[in-house]
Protein backbone atom coordinates (compact mmCIF):
# COMPACT_ATOMS: atom_id res chain seq x y z
CA UNK A 1 0.00 0.00 0.00
CA UNK A 2 1.73 3.25 -0.65
CA UNK A 3 1.97 5.45 2.24
CA UNK A 4 -0.03 8.50 0.74
CA UNK A 5 -2.77 6.63 0.90
CA UNK A 6 -5.92 7.60 3.07
CA UNK A 7 -7.97 5.05 4.37
CA UNK A 8 -11.19 5.89 2.40
CA UNK A 9 -14.49 5.77 3.89
CA UNK A 10 -17.62 3.42 3.16
CA UNK A 11 -20.79 5.23 1.56
CA UNK A 12 -24.25 4.36 1.29
CA UNK A 13 -26.37 5.84 -0.98
CA UNK A 14 -30.38 6.40 -2.29
CA UNK A 15 -29.87 6.42 -6.17
CA UNK A 16 -33.36 7.76 -6.52
CA UNK A 17 -36.23 6.77 -9.38
CA UNK A 18 -34.58 5.40 -12.61
CA UNK A 19 -33.04 8.28 -14.62
CA UNK A 20 -34.35 10.89 -11.92
CA UNK A 21 -31.48 13.43 -12.03
CA UNK A 22 -31.57 14.04 -16.03
CA UNK A 23 -34.96 14.71 -16.40
CA UNK A 24 -37.63 16.39 -15.49
CA UNK A 25 -40.37 14.25 -13.14
CA UNK A 26 -43.23 13.36 -13.89
CA UNK A 27 -44.53 11.41 -11.10
CA UNK A 28 -44.41 14.63 -9.50
CA UNK A 29 -43.06 18.33 -8.44
CA UNK A 30 -39.81 18.84 -11.01
CA UNK A 31 -37.68 19.65 -8.11
CA UNK A 32 -38.43 16.66 -6.47
CA UNK A 33 -35.17 14.84 -6.35
CA UNK A 34 -32.65 18.00 -6.11
CA UNK A 35 -32.03 17.82 -2.49
CA UNK A 36 -30.39 14.19 -3.40
CA UNK A 37 -28.64 15.82 -6.34
CA UNK A 38 -26.56 18.14 -4.48
CA UNK A 39 -25.97 15.56 -1.94
CA UNK A 40 -24.86 13.55 -5.18
CA UNK A 41 -22.99 16.17 -5.99
CA UNK A 42 -20.49 17.62 -3.06
CA UNK A 43 -19.89 13.86 -2.56
CA UNK A 44 -16.09 13.73 -3.94
CA UNK A 45 -15.17 16.95 -2.10
CA UNK A 46 -16.13 15.28 1.12
CA UNK A 47 -13.64 12.63 1.05
CA UNK A 48 -10.26 12.86 2.21
CA UNK A 49 -8.72 12.38 -0.99
CA UNK A 50 -9.86 10.71 -4.31
CA UNK A 51 -10.19 7.32 -4.71
CA UNK A 52 -8.10 5.23 -6.92
CA UNK A 53 -11.20 3.18 -7.55
CA UNK A 54 -14.72 2.54 -6.85
CA UNK A 55 -16.25 -1.06 -5.65
CA UNK A 56 -20.28 -0.42 -6.33
CA UNK A 57 -22.95 -2.46 -5.06
CA UNK A 58 -26.04 -2.36 -6.29
CA UNK A 59 -29.46 -3.31 -5.08
CA UNK A 60 -30.08 -4.07 -8.98
CA UNK A 61 -27.60 -6.93 -9.03
CA UNK A 62 -28.23 -10.01 -7.85
CA UNK A 63 -26.09 -13.63 -8.32
CA UNK A 64 -25.97 -16.83 -6.85
CA UNK A 65 -22.83 -15.67 -4.82
CA UNK A 66 -21.21 -12.61 -4.78
CA UNK A 67 -19.96 -11.12 -8.41
CA UNK A 68 -17.95 -9.02 -9.33
CA UNK A 69 -17.54 -7.03 -12.75
CA UNK A 70 -14.23 -8.00 -14.54
CA UNK A 71 -15.00 -5.67 -17.54
CA UNK A 72 -12.35 -3.41 -18.73
CA UNK A 73 -15.05 -1.10 -20.50
CA UNK A 74 -18.43 -1.36 -19.15
CA UNK A 75 -21.75 -0.61 -21.03
CA UNK A 76 -24.53 1.08 -19.38
CA UNK A 77 -27.73 -1.11 -18.63
CA UNK A 78 -30.92 0.83 -18.98
CA UNK A 79 -32.45 -1.53 -17.05
CA UNK A 80 -35.73 1.07 -16.12
CA UNK A 81 -38.61 1.76 -18.50
CA UNK A 82 -40.95 4.02 -19.15
CA UNK A 83 -38.94 7.19 -18.74
CA UNK A 84 -38.38 10.14 -21.52
CA UNK A 85 -36.30 8.43 -24.52
CA UNK A 86 -32.99 10.47 -24.15
CA UNK A 87 -32.16 8.90 -21.04
CA UNK A 88 -31.54 5.61 -22.89
CA UNK A 89 -29.13 7.36 -24.70
CA UNK A 90 -26.90 8.69 -20.98
CA UNK A 91 -23.15 8.10 -21.09
CA UNK A 92 -20.94 7.66 -18.41
CA UNK A 93 -17.53 6.28 -19.87
CA UNK A 94 -15.88 4.86 -16.36
CA UNK A 95 -13.43 2.17 -16.98
CA UNK A 96 -13.30 -0.90 -15.34
CA UNK A 97 -10.67 -2.30 -13.14
CA UNK A 98 -10.27 -5.54 -13.67
CA UNK A 99 -7.31 -6.92 -11.18
CA UNK A 100 -9.84 -4.89 -8.69
CA UNK A 101 -12.65 -7.86 -9.35
CA UNK A 102 -9.98 -10.46 -8.94
CA UNK A 103 -9.35 -8.89 -5.72
CA UNK A 104 -12.64 -8.77 -4.42
CA UNK A 105 -12.95 -12.39 -5.38
CA UNK A 106 -9.82 -13.08 -3.22
CA UNK A 107 -10.42 -11.17 -0.27
CA UNK A 108 -14.20 -12.90 -0.24
CA UNK A 109 -13.02 -15.95 -0.68
CA UNK A 110 -10.49 -15.69 1.87
CA UNK A 111 -13.43 -15.04 3.81
CA UNK A 112 -15.30 -18.67 3.48
CA UNK A 113 -17.37 -16.49 0.89
CA UNK A 114 -18.09 -17.68 -2.42
CA UNK A 115 -17.69 -15.54 -5.40
CA UNK A 116 -16.32 -15.40 -8.58
CA UNK A 117 -15.99 -12.27 -11.81
CA UNK A 118 -18.00 -12.19 -14.44
CA UNK A 119 -16.44 -10.31 -17.42
CA UNK A 120 -19.19 -8.76 -19.48
CA UNK A 121 -21.11 -6.99 -16.44
CA UNK A 122 -22.03 -3.35 -16.96
CA UNK A 123 -23.05 -0.77 -15.19
CA UNK A 124 -27.14 -0.54 -14.24
CA UNK A 125 -28.87 2.09 -13.08
CA UNK A 126 -28.31 1.95 -9.46
CA UNK A 127 -24.71 2.52 -10.65
CA UNK A 128 -24.14 4.95 -13.64
CA UNK A 129 -27.45 7.37 -12.61
CA UNK A 130 -25.72 8.19 -9.14
CA UNK A 131 -22.62 8.35 -10.17
CA UNK A 132 -22.65 10.10 -13.10
CA UNK A 133 -23.79 13.19 -10.82
CA UNK A 134 -20.79 12.30 -8.03
CA UNK A 135 -18.05 11.76 -10.39
CA UNK A 136 -19.55 13.33 -13.54
CA UNK A 137 -15.81 13.42 -14.97
CA UNK A 138 -16.08 9.38 -15.52
CA UNK A 139 -11.81 8.87 -15.37
CA UNK A 140 -12.01 6.79 -11.86
CA UNK A 141 -11.91 2.88 -12.10
CA UNK A 142 -15.04 1.14 -10.84
CA UNK A 143 -16.12 -2.35 -10.24
CA UNK A 144 -19.19 -3.38 -9.40
CA UNK A 145 -20.03 -5.87 -6.86
CA UNK A 146 -23.64 -8.06 -6.76
CA UNK A 147 -25.66 -9.13 -3.85
CA UNK A 148 -25.50 -12.70 -3.41
CA UNK A 149 -29.17 -14.66 -3.45
CA UNK A 150 -30.27 -17.92 -1.61
CA UNK A 151 -31.76 -20.33 -3.82
CA UNK A 152 -35.19 -19.40 -2.67
CA UNK A 153 -34.52 -15.39 -3.66
CA UNK A 154 -33.60 -14.92 -0.13
CA UNK A 155 -30.92 -11.94 0.51
CA UNK A 156 -29.22 -12.74 4.03
CA UNK A 157 -28.20 -9.71 5.99
CA UNK A 158 -25.58 -11.29 8.27
CA UNK A 159 -24.20 -12.70 4.57
CA UNK A 160 -23.59 -9.42 3.37
CA UNK A 161 -22.02 -7.82 7.02
CA UNK A 162 -19.31 -10.86 6.14
CA UNK A 163 -19.00 -9.83 2.81
CA UNK A 164 -18.43 -5.93 3.74
CA UNK A 165 -16.45 -7.24 6.83
CA UNK A 166 -14.06 -8.89 4.46
CA UNK A 167 -13.58 -6.10 1.50
CA UNK A 168 -12.85 -3.35 4.41
CA UNK A 169 -8.74 -4.08 3.82
CA UNK A 170 -9.60 -1.94 0.75
CA UNK A 171 -10.45 1.25 2.11
CA UNK A 172 -6.64 1.55 2.82
CA UNK A 173 -5.47 0.91 -0.49
CA UNK A 174 -7.33 3.76 -1.97
CA UNK A 175 -10.76 2.11 -2.78
CA UNK A 176 -14.28 4.01 -1.71
CA UNK A 177 -16.68 1.23 -1.39
CA UNK A 178 -20.16 2.51 -2.68
CA UNK A 179 -23.35 0.91 -1.43
CA UNK A 180 -26.27 2.24 -3.73
CA UNK A 181 -29.91 1.62 -2.85
CA UNK A 182 -32.78 3.13 -1.23
CA UNK A 183 -33.30 3.18 2.72
CA UNK A 184 -37.17 3.26 1.48
CA UNK A 185 -38.66 1.17 -1.29
CA UNK A 186 -42.03 0.54 -1.50
CA UNK A 187 -42.99 1.68 -5.29
CA UNK A 188 -46.20 1.38 -4.16
CA UNK A 189 -46.30 3.39 -1.16
CA UNK A 190 -45.45 6.53 -2.92
CA UNK A 191 -47.28 9.94 -2.54
CA UNK A 192 -49.69 7.87 -0.63
CA UNK A 193 -51.47 9.08 2.66
CA UNK A 194 -49.72 7.92 5.55
CA UNK A 195 -47.01 7.08 4.10
CA UNK A 196 -44.77 9.57 5.18
CA UNK A 197 -45.21 8.73 9.18
CA UNK A 198 -44.53 5.44 8.52
CA UNK A 199 -41.49 6.12 6.46
CA UNK A 200 -40.51 8.00 9.41
CA UNK A 201 -40.88 5.81 11.86
CA UNK A 202 -38.21 2.87 9.90
CA UNK A 203 -35.78 5.97 9.27
CA UNK A 204 -35.63 6.87 12.55
CA UNK A 205 -34.67 2.95 13.56
CA UNK A 206 -32.29 2.59 10.54
CA UNK A 207 -30.73 5.75 11.49
CA UNK A 208 -30.18 4.69 15.26
CA UNK A 209 -29.17 1.34 14.13
CA UNK A 210 -26.29 2.66 11.62
CA UNK A 211 -25.13 4.94 14.43
CA UNK A 212 -24.91 2.16 16.97
CA UNK A 213 -21.37 0.93 17.54
CA UNK A 214 -20.02 -1.77 15.36
CA UNK A 215 -21.29 -5.12 17.22
CA UNK A 216 -24.74 -3.45 18.46
CA UNK A 217 -25.54 -2.38 14.62
CA UNK A 218 -24.44 -5.68 13.21
CA UNK A 219 -27.15 -7.56 15.44
CA UNK A 220 -29.47 -4.38 15.10
CA UNK A 221 -29.30 -4.77 11.09
CA UNK A 222 -29.16 -8.77 11.00
CA UNK A 223 -32.79 -8.28 12.53
CA UNK A 224 -33.91 -5.89 10.55
CA UNK A 225 -37.48 -6.91 9.72
CA UNK A 226 -37.91 -6.35 13.69
CA UNK A 227 -37.82 -2.66 12.84
CA UNK A 228 -41.34 -0.58 12.99
CA UNK A 229 -43.03 -0.71 9.63
CA UNK A 230 -40.03 -3.14 7.86
CA UNK A 231 -41.87 -4.85 5.81
CA UNK A 232 -43.84 -1.68 4.85
CA UNK A 233 -40.13 0.00 4.02
CA UNK A 234 -39.03 -2.73 2.01
CA UNK A 235 -41.68 -5.58 1.05
CA UNK A 236 -38.42 -6.87 -0.79
CA UNK A 237 -35.39 -6.25 0.84
CA UNK A 238 -32.89 -5.72 -2.58
CA UNK A 239 -32.53 -2.29 -1.99
CA UNK A 240 -31.33 -2.48 1.52
CA UNK A 241 -29.54 -5.18 1.68
CA UNK A 242 -26.09 -2.95 0.24
CA UNK A 243 -26.78 -1.18 3.47
CA UNK A 244 -25.75 -4.04 5.44
CA UNK A 245 -22.41 -4.40 3.01
CA UNK A 246 -21.39 -1.26 3.91
CA UNK A 247 -21.98 -1.92 7.63
CA UNK A 248 -19.73 -4.61 7.59
CA UNK A 249 -17.24 -2.57 5.99
CA UNK A 250 -17.26 0.47 8.04
CA UNK A 251 -15.70 -1.85 10.70
CA UNK A 252 -16.39 -0.89 14.18
CA UNK A 253 -16.80 2.82 14.03
CA UNK A 254 -20.36 4.10 14.39
CA UNK A 255 -22.42 5.38 11.63
CA UNK A 256 -23.34 8.53 10.51
CA UNK A 257 -26.54 9.81 8.81
CA UNK A 258 -25.24 12.36 5.87
CA UNK A 259 -27.98 13.43 4.12
CA UNK A 260 -31.49 12.73 4.55
CA UNK A 261 -35.31 14.16 3.13
CA UNK A 262 -38.75 12.93 1.93
CA UNK A 263 -38.78 12.76 -2.20
CA UNK A 264 -42.56 11.25 -2.94
CA UNK A 265 -43.91 11.47 0.27
CA UNK A 266 -41.15 8.75 1.96
CA UNK A 267 -37.95 9.22 3.74
CA UNK A 268 -34.62 8.45 3.10
CA UNK A 269 -31.29 8.48 4.09
CA UNK A 270 -27.91 8.08 2.99
CA UNK A 271 -25.16 7.10 6.03
CA UNK A 272 -21.24 7.13 5.81
CA UNK A 273 -18.48 4.80 7.58
CA UNK A 274 -15.41 6.36 8.57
Amino acid sequence: MNSSTQRQPVIFLPHGGGPCFFMDWTWGPADTWDLTRRFLEGLADALPEMPKALLVVSGHWEEAAFTASGVENPQLIFDYSGFPEHTYKLTWPAPGDPALAARVAELLKGAGLKSAVNPDRGFDHGVFVPLKVAFPEAEIPVVTLSLAAGRAGELDPALHIAAGRALEPLRDEGVLIVASGMSFHNLRAYMRPGTAELARAFDGWLTRAIESPGAERASLLQHWEQAPNARFAHPREEHLIPLMLAAGAGGEASGKQIFSDEPMGAAISAYRFG
